[in-house]
C-alpha cells in the first residue's frame, strides 16, 4: 500500500502489544496494531467537522 513505515514505540508497550495480539488470536503484532488504529480512525471519520475531531481527540487525551 504505502510501503514500510517505521514507528518507534516504548519497549514495554511493544511487549504488551505482542502479548495481547497473541491472546486475541492476531497473526502478528502488526495486524493487531493495524486493527486498533483502523478502529480509532473510523471513530474519528464519523465526526462531522474538524472541530468535532479535535473535541474527540481531546476527550481521548491525545491533545490538550
Amino acid at each position: 500500500m504505502f510501503g514500510t513505515t517505521k514507528v518507534k514505540l516504548d519497549s514495554d508497550l511493544v511487549a504488551k502489544i505482542k502479548r495481547y495480539a497473541e491472546i486475541a488470536g492476531y497473526s502478528s503484532a502488526e495486524e493487531f496494531i493495524t486493527h486498533a488504529l483502523e478502529k480509532e480512525i473510523a471513530k474519528l471519520a464519523d465526526a462531522g467537522s474538524e472541530e468535532e475531531i479535535k473535541k474527540r481527540l481531546q476527550g481521548l487525551g491525545y491533545i490538550s
